[in-house]
């Protein structure tokens, strides 16, 4: 039996996030926009772990928990892009999610997110209020990388080059071990991936680079505006791939989406009270 199997079916895919011991989430099917976030390769939900205490109640932050990680551990990862999106629309759709929400993902989450727009409009769901993109290439320039095949050794120095590890370049191998069959797996979605030609989507659009990330520059960021008839509007943060682990442009990038959630139809009250909290 997997740990899975032990969770409500929703709790399996979409763990409820940790706000604090004085405040419990809003819950995603009462709220009036949930905003559905994907991990990057080799990702779990910790990468949102706080989101919910930074956007307010107004928005149900709805982390993603892809098989292989976390609770998930002994369910095997998908390998490959469409089977995947399926699944989460699946889920989505199953527990009425699809609806009143905002899609955001980061690097290989990018690139989820938006197969997953595409296979709720099949389905003719609702479209997203709004799609980030962060940290990410547009869809037609994946296909050209091929780190999932390289030897332990040589993939670990390219997370540590991106800024994967953090400062702790001493991080333990036993750690990285226990994480490289799911990270494989999600760099083989993404280096088998072959867009093929769609309508664009029609929600608006913001897409995330940053200044030392080689793998997502902004001309490759720029590239997904014509992946939408709806807004673009590309923001250029400071930090590596991974730059919404930490460091200031971490809470810049909350700020931004607290501000375009609040465009999307939330709680408009939320932006004072949000604006007097960050500073930069």
């Amino acid at each position: 039996m997997s740990p899975a199997d032990l969770l409500p079916p929703r709790a399996a895919w979409f763990p409820r996030p940790v706000t604090g011991p004085a405040a419990a989430p809003p819950d995603p099917a009462t709220a009036p926009l949930r905003l559905v976030c994907f991990p990057y390769a080799g990702g779990t939900v910790s990468a949102f772990r706080d989101w919910q205490q930074h956007l307010g109640d107004g928005v149900a932050v709805v982390p993603v928990q892809l098989p292989g990680r976390g609770l998930r551990l002994r369910e095997t990862p998908y390998d490959t892009m469409e089977p995947l999106a399926e699944a989460v629309a699946d889920a989505l759709d199953e527990h009425r999610l699809a609806h009143d929400y905002a899609l955001f993902g980061h690097s290989m989450g990018a690139l989820l997110a938006y197969e997953v727009a595409c296979a709720l409009r099949r389905r003719g769901l609702p479209p997203p209020r709004h799609l980030f993109v962060s940290g990410s290439r547009a869809p037609h320039l994946y296909g050209d990388r091929a780190d999932h095949a390289l030897p332990d050794a040589a993939l670990r120095e390219v997370i540590r080059d991106l800024g994967g590890f953090g400062d702790q370049d001493t991080v333990g191998s036993a750690y990285f071990e226990r994480r490289l069959p799911v990270l494989r797996a999600d760099l083989r979605a993404c280096e088998r991936y072959g867009w093929r030609p769609r309508p664009p989507l029609d929600c608006p659009t913001t897409a995330f680079s940053a200044t030392a990330d080689p793998i997502a520059t902004p001309q490759m960021v720029e590239a997904w505006r014509p992946y939408t008839t709806g807004s673009f509007l590309r923001r250029h943060l400071t930090g590596n791939h991974f730059f919404l682990n930490g460091g200031p442009s971490r809470g810049r990038l909350l700020a931004h989406l607290g501000t375009e959630l609040d465009a999307s139809g939330t709680t408009p009250h939320r932006k004072a009270a949000r604006e007097a909290t960050w500073t930069f």
